[in-house]
Formats: structure tokens, sequence, C-alpha cells
């Protein structure tokens, strides 16, 4: 999943902010393959696919050695649920939500909030946003450095980077989160607005960013 700047904003909000590729060549060929019990056809999803699911994991979760832990789940979910796929969707969209479904799971497991419950519909007066929360954020347009991005996204508080990396990156809409996260449409719409108010203040100074967590290539 590469980054394409911050201007894809623009768009309607559920585009995603970070576009997944279109469908890959031969992949079509490896799906019904490897639905069949082909081990080097699901071996080709795996390669071609590997590097957006741990991505979209570590977003999620903010730490490598999870993330490495939930890619194989990830994989391993897909290699007993790959029957079930009927091509009504594109297969990565497919699959990123298997992904993000089994990492709430692990996270709930753990016994973690997945938003706060003191963020409400209402915004303090100070941050109260001039249009209707969930819209496209017009403040964040532009071309930012796709490392600094990344830094910033991890830096966010979880709560918010789980609403703003499922809105913003992944194209789910409110009501989707809300049902995800077990929440209200409005705590999902305000947690988005808390984000994107978190992110600009972070992008203003760029060099007070920690590193972020290594992206190395985890599973080959």
């Amino acid at each position: 999943m590469g980054f394409q700047g911050l201007q894809t904003m623009q768009t309607k909000p559920n585009a995603g902010l970070f576009k997944r590729n279109p469908p890959i060549a031969g992949e079509a060929e490896a799906i019904e393959r490897a639905k069949n019990g082909d081990a080097d056809a699901f071996s080709k999803l795996y390669a071609l696919h590997k590097r957006r699911v741990y991505t979209l994991c570590l977003r999620m979760l903010g730490n490598v050695s999870e993330a490495e832990d939930m890619t194989q789940e990830a994989f391993l979910h897909l290699f007993r649920k790959l029957g079930s796929f009927r091509g009504e969707s594109a297969f990565s969209t497919w699959l990123h939500r298997l992904t993000v479904n089994l990492v709430l799971m692990h996270l709930r497991k753990k016994g973690l909030q997945l938003v706060s419950l003191e963020e409400t519909i209402n915004p303090s007066e100070e941050d109260a946003p001039k249009r209707d929360f969930g819209s496209r954020d017009t403040q964040l347009a532009g071309s930012v450095d796709r490392v600094t991005l990344e830094r910033a996204v991890a830096s966010l508080p979880p709560g918010y980077r789980m609403v703003f990396v499922l809105h913003d990156v992944e194209g789910f809409e409110h009501n989707e989160i809300a049902t995800m996260l077990e929440c209200s449409t409005g705590n999902s719409k305000s947690q988005l607005h808390k984000a994107r108010l978190k992110l600009r203040e972070l992008l203003r100074y760029p060099d007070q960013l920690p590193e972020a967590e290594s992206s190395r290539e985890v599973v080959q």
C-alpha cells in the first residue's frame, strides 16, 4: 500500500488516504488455483500481499513484534477462508477487511479499549470543526513526505490512530467503523476529527517526531 501524499484527502472521504494498488497481473488465476489446493498459488498470493498486510497491522498496532504475529495469523486465516472469497470486491479489499477484523479481535482479547470513552460528538470550542465531522480535511491536503507522515500517524494516541487508519487509510465508512469498534457513529467521527487535529499539530514540527517502528521485511 503506497503513500500518495495527503492530496488524496481532497477526494471523497472514504477513498482511502493511501490507495491500494489495482488488481495484480496473475492474481485472479492464483486465487482460483489456491482455492483448489495449489500450494504454489497460495505462496504467490502471500508474496503479493504480505508487505501490505504487514503495513496495515503495524499501523493499527504500532508494534513490530505484534504486527509480525498478526501478519502470519492473517495468512493462516486466509488459507482457511479463501474458499469464501466470491470476487464481489477487490481481493485486496477483502483481505484487508479480514486482517482488520483479526487485529481488532486480538486487541479485544488483550482487554484494550479501542476508542476513548470520553470522546463525544461535541468537541471543545477551541478545536471545534467548521464543517461536518467525518468530511474530507482540506487543511491536511498537500504533499507530505511519506516517512514523516508514517511517523506522525504512528505518534497518534491508539484510539485516534485506529479510527484514522480505518477511515482515512483503509477507506471504511463511519457506520462500518462504529460496528467494528462497537461505538457510536458520532464517536467515530469525533475521534477522526481529533486525530486530524493532532496530525496537523505533529506535522508542524516534523523534526520532533519519534522514529517510526521499523517496517522491515518480517515474513519470508
